[in-house]
């Protein structure tokens, strides 16, 4: 059978040099996006047939759990880890893959993107769970199966950044906190626990870049690679944020 061939066309260079380079790659069934840039990087030869370097990118636990490994493929914010080529061929019906890094974060190198300010989000809104060093045998409070559904879905965000990348509020020159941050204080302000920090999370999202600056554009929930429902977090620390700061005006107890 004769070989099928496809263009992978990748946004190269550093932030004062970027260009877009070509490499012909001989597709191999299952093959996935990271596994193409894992051949790229034994021999990195151009389709021109130039010797080049190896393509910069991140990837750790190649099974959509670290998303690390995120980038625009055809333009969109996807993780390369789980994007098959056979599949991505098949929705544009060409043989030609574009990849690039996200535009929303500083690059650092080809499809490298410094996604610190993600983190510092996190750090901002509190997104842990309190605890000391008190033991007690006795079992902590009860909760649901349905609240448990609820909150494994929001844990299972990895900080990938899609939802950010495709979010029209989210960039270098505003202070937006983004889809992600918020879903996480739904997320442990719903565990028993974590309710104990509610109110200096509620507080943060008050601040500028906060809740109110969301859009409603509703890209986020669209691009989620773990499906979780950004938009209900959204509209739920929304409700959560104009209730405690009604309490905070009259000075009524959380």
């Amino acid at each position: 059978m004769a070989e099928v061939k496809f263009t992978l066309k990748i946004w190269r260079g550093t932030p004062r040099h970027q260009y877009f380079e070509e490499f012909e790659i001989v597709l191999i069934h299952g093959m996935n996006i990271v596994s193409v840039l894992m051949e790229i990087q034994k021999n990195p030869v151009s389709k021109e047939g130039k010797r080049t370097t190896p393509v910069v990118w991140e990837m750790a636990c190649l099974e959509e759990v670290c998303g690390s490994c995120s980038m625009l493929i055809n333009g969109l914010p996807r993780q390369s880890c789980s994007t098959l080529i056979e599949p991505l061929l098949h929705e544009t019906g060409k043989d030609v893959i574009t990849l690039a890094p996200f535009s929303k974060f500083p690059l650092v190198r080809d499809l490298y993107v410094n996604r610190d300010r993600m983190f510092e989000s996190l750090k901002r809104v509190s997104a842990w769970n309190p605890i000391d060093t008190t033991f007690s045998p006795e079992f902590g409070p009860t909760v649901s199966p349905k609240e448990q559904d609820s909150m494994y879905t929001e844990s299972t965000c990895m900080t990938c950044g899609c939802c950010l990348e495709a979010c029209p509020q989210f960039s270098s020159s505003r202070h937006f906190i983004g889809a992600a941050a918020i879903s996480q204080v739904k997320l442990f302000n719903s565990q028993p626990i974590g309710s104990l920090l509610k109110g200096e999370r509620l507080t943060a999202l008050m601040d500028k870049g906060g809740i109110s600056e969301c859009g409603n554009a509703q890209n986020c929930v669209a691009v989620c690679p773990k499906h979780i429902p950004l938009t209900e977090s959204i509209a739920d620390i929304g409700g959560e944020a104009s209730r405690h700061a009604f309490k905070l005006l009259f000075g009524l107890p959380n």
